[in-house]
Parts: structure tokens; sequence; C-alpha cells
């Protein structure tokens, strides 16, 4: 069904379409009880503490302020994240920012952490009626210094902490100036240790542990990689997101909108995001929780991530070349 409506949806604007799919998915939630999208998705499995009905989830990026979690939920993903959120709601960069490189089964974005800010965003995880595994992806404002991107960080994590499940930190979107560089390791000890530390509080004060994770870039070479995974591991941080989107652009890249600033997702991500997955494997040890996410659009695709060593995998840019039926047959492989 999905191929025959894609044509048509593709007609519009990246953003329109969006738009209209999120319409589309309202319209399903309010005919079906929230509860059926973790009804017999089996492949159930434990990480950081938590229990996932299925290994697949939602990427952040496609419900950047909570606004659709019943309506996603319908897919049956086993665990939504939403974001990424900041302290104060922001547009964005300006349209055009979100471009389909349809020959490349790719997306490159330049929307730049555009939300609704943390508030706004926890009362309606506070009234989601979905009951699986909800993660809040946390950034920074763009017009935040980065010498105070603590502070935005921390205002987050305190904020969503009472309602979500586990929190990412984003670090690696490469659409917020200057966001990358917080990757690098002295930066990132800092930041990890000042969130570990808050988070000390804020388990007293909530009685329960919010299990923290940390999104990485795939344009990281061996020596990067090598420190963040000392960082990470020494950190007192319970998993890693890998990867982010791409600033390179593969020679194979064919759309007209291949040169477009912004991240690359999508198929040419696949292999990037795969390496980088294999070699944090490698770095964190056999047990470390980890998430992976680029390229993803198949069965065999999503495979491939678990084999390298990821325990969950997640979706985005897949969905819109593939359609809602990507989410089943991810569940199916990652049950094989």
């Amino acid at each position: 069904m999905y191929r025959l409506i894609r044509p048509l949806l593709f007609r519009f604007s990246p953003n329109t379409a969006h738009r209209l799919a999120n319409g589309s998915l309202h319209l399903l939630s309010a005919l079906r009880p929230a509860d059926a999208e973790i009804k017999a998705t089996g492949s159930a499995r434990e990480l950081f503490g938590l229990r996932f009905a299925n290994a697949v989830g939602l990427a952040a990026g496609f419900d950047k302020s909570g606004r659709y979690i019943d309506d996603i939920a319908q897919l049956g993903f086993g665990f939504i994240e939403v974001g990424s959120v900041t302290p104060r709601a922001q547009p964005g960069n300006p349209p055009p920012n979100l471009f389909r490189l349809v020959e490349d089964r790719a997306l490159i974005n330049r929307m730049g952490f555009n939300n609704d800010g943390v508030e706004a965003t926890v009362r309606r995880l506070e009234k989601r009626r979905y009951r699986g595994v909800c993660g809040v992806n946390i950034g920074k404002n763009f017009d935040t210094p980065l010498e105070d991107a603590s502070s935005d960080y921390l205002k987050c994590l305190r904020a969503v902490y009472a309602t979500a499940d586990y929190v990412t930190v984003n670090i690696s979107s490469p659409n917020t100036p200057g966001l990358r560089s917080l990757q690098g390791a002295d930066s990132m000890e800092r930041l990890l240790g000042d969130l570990v530390n808050a988070r000390e509080t804020l388990s007293a004060t909530h009685g329960k542990r919010v299990p923290l994770l940390v999104k990485i870039a795939p344009d990281l070479d061996a020596a990067a990689l090598d420190s963040i995974s000392q960082v990470i591991l020494a950190s007192g941080f319970d998993g890693v997101v890998a990867t982010n989107t791409t600033i390179s652009r593969p020679a194979s890249l064919s759309s007209p909108h291949k040169d477009e600033k912004g991240g690359l997702s999508g198929e040419p991500l696949r292999t990037m995001s795969l390496d980088v997955i294999r070699a944090l494997r490698a770095r964190l040890g056999p047990g470390f929780p980890m998430i992976g996410v680029g390229g993803i659009s198949s069965a065999a695709s999503g495979r491939a991530v678990l084999d390298a060593g990821a325990q969950l995998i997640q979706v985005y840019t897949g969905l819109i070349y593939e359609g809602p039926g990507l989410v089943r047959k991810l569940i199916r492989a990652a049950s094989g």
C-alpha cells in the first residue's frame, strides 16, 4: 500500500509530507487503543534496566517535541525517542532545511534543533497513554555559548527526569554550530561528569535512576573513537547511540540535492555507521549497551546492525522510503 501512496507524498515538500504522515497516524491512533502497539510484538529484551517489547525504536528527529507519541506507537515500535529538545523553544534553521535524495534513498537535513522547548515537551510526556519505553534526546539552544553548554543540558535533564525512561545527550548534530566539538575528550568528560553528578541528586529526589546515553557522530577517526570510548566507560553513562547523521558526501551520491549543507542520513550512511558500531563494540567490550542507527532500510540492514554489536536499533529515514511496514520486518529480523 505504501508504495502506491509514496509517489503522492513525494509530490509535496519533505516538511509538508511529514505533517501529512503525522496527520494520518493521528487518525489511526484515534481509531485504536494506545496499548495496541506493544501486544504480540515478540523479541522482548532488557537493556540498562529497562524492558523493551522489541528491539526496534524510532530515532530522535521524527517527533521533536513529543506531539505524536501515542500516534507513532501504533506502528509497533518497542521504544520511541523524542527530541532533540532544548531549554527554550526555537524555530531552527529557515527552510528549505530538509531535502530528499530520492536516487540515493537518503535525506539531508539542516533543521537545527527546531522544537517547542523542554517544558512543553514534558507536559506532553506527562499526558502520554503509550506505556512502552520513551526516551528523550536533549540538546543546547543555538545561541547558548559552547562554554555554557553544560547548563542547557542540565536544565533539560532536570526538566525531563521525572517523565523520561532514558535520556540521550546529543553532542553530534552537525546543524548547531560548534556542537560536535563537545565530542572532544576534555569537553565530553566535563559534560558527562556534570550530568552524572546531577543524576545522583535527581535519583534521590525522584526515587528512580534514569539511564543516560550519549549520541555520537559517524565522522570520527580511530583516535577519536579511542578517546571517546575511554571517556564513556569512565563517566558512569549507561549506553551509547551510534550514529548521528554524517557531514561527509560519498562519491556515490547522484541526487541533485547531494551538495546541500546539513547531515546526511539513509542508505549512504549504512557502511559508516556499521564501521563505528563495530569499532565501539571492540573498544567498549561485549556487554556495554549500544543502540545502532543509520542506514537501516530493510530486514537485512537491521540484522547487520545487531550483528555488528548493537543490542537495539532505531530507524527514521528508512521509514520515509519503505513505509510503516518496515517496523514489522525489522522486528521479525531482530527476533531471528
